[in-house]
């Protein structure tokens, strides 16, 4: 195969402009005579209306030769170029061989400036997209993750940043958050997938919610735990703006594509409050909550009926602990029906609960 056919080859597989690659590939030549003549000052050249590497030694022209390697008569110099004259550099061929350990380190040289010339390119195609969502195609199951294709490009979506209950179907599509763009790839990854974080329910709900995107309506907090539940707090920056109706959308008809690309991972949606006590209740949705009382900067007591304490704890303490998370509060539950000097729960209490009454309360979480 002639280099040419080589380049063409390589700018069609991997859309790499033909100068730089007839560059990489003299580089890498050149590479391989210096290993082997150091001393030298052997150049390597392609010329691509012949088709044809030169490899020249640069000699000095001189009257009377006393180095073969490093000068040359001024005769022979003529031959070359007539203009040539004394203390003139020129370029001869150099017919010196070079062995196959020089032409496997020539062939890694140009694989290696290929890499990274395909790493900057990616680098720069994606690197003003981190942060966004991205659509992708499933192209690769591997054990640790998933192998996505965009725009032609492999992206990486670890295992551990999948939702729970996310299949590997090859061709079928996918929407992630661009989490890292890498300037150069680790373990032959660049771009980074992400879908667990609360950065992608965010980036969701601007996705499908105008309002959301024009920050008319501004997600303030998001907590989450991924493949259970996401706690959303909302706020209005527009008059007459209901934030978490508009989020929700008549019939739910917003908030359903969410739910659909979360595999139906619940979402309660909270309108920020100034109200401390007000945002604690609210962030124990879907459990209805009879009285706040803030007791510090740190405790909120919270009394509700004993049929909601399941629907205030959710299933293996992950409601409570959400609503935790979001007001900054360690909440301690409190009976209605039991005398508070008996009835003493907290947060911590939440791991202890019965798990059984916890599952048959959370088919009823909103």
């Amino acid at each position: 195969m002639r280099l040419g056919d080589v380049i063409e080859e390589l700018v069609e597989e991997r859309g790499l402009d033909r100068s730089v690659l007839s560059t990489i590939i003299c580089e890498g030549i050149q590479t391989a005579y210096q290993k082997r003549y150091p001393d030298l000052p052997i150049t390597v050249t392609y010329d691509k209306k012949t088709d044809e590497i030169h490899v020249l030694v640069e000699k000095e022209v001189v009257q009377n030769v006393d180095d073969e390697e490093l000068q040359i008569s001024l005769r022979k110099a003529r031959g070359i170029d007539k203009k040539l004259d004394l203390g003139d550099k020129v370029g001869v061929p150099f017919e010196g061989p070079i062995g196959r350990i020089e032409i496997i380190r020539a062939k890694q040289v140009i694989a290696s400036r290929i890499r990274e010339i395909e790493a900057a390119s990616v680098y720069n195609e994606f690197k003003d997209r981190q942060g966004d969502i991205v659509i992708g195609t499933v192209n690769k199951c591997e054990r640790n993750g998933v192998d996505i294709k965009i725009q032609d490009q492999s992206a990486f979506l670890p295992s551990s940043l999948m939702i729970p209950g996310d299949k590997c179907i090859v061709g079928m599509p996918i929407r992630c958050l661009l989490k890292e763009v890498l300037l150069e790839p680790r373990n032959e990854n660049q771009l980074i997938l992400d879908r667990v974080s609360p950065e992608f329910v965010a980036k969701l709900f601007e996705l499908e919610i105008p309002e959301v995107y024009e920050k008319l309506v501004e997600i303030k907090r998001i907590v989450r735990i991924p493949g259970y539940k996401s706690k959303v707090v909302v706020v209005s920056n527009g008059q007459n703006i209901d934030p978490v109706g508009t989020c929700v959308g008549v019939g739910g008809v917003r908030i359903k594509p969410i739910l659909k690309e979360l595999n139906n991972e619940k979402i309660d949606i909270i309108s920020s409050q100034e109200s401390m006590d007000d945002f604690v209740r609210d962030a124990l949705k879907p459990a209805v909550v009879a009285r706040v009382e803030i007791a510090d900067e740190r405790t909120a007591n919270v009394w509700l009926a004993e049929d909601q304490r399941s629907l205030a704890i959710g299933r293996m303490g992950q409601n409570i602990q959400l609503a935790s998370q979001l007001t900054g509060m360690d909440i301690r539950l409190h009976s209605l029906d039991v005398p508070q000097e008996i009835e003493e729960s907290s947060f911590e209490d939440a791991d202890h609960t019965d798990s059984h009454t916890d599952e048959q309360h959370d088919e009823n979480e909103g």
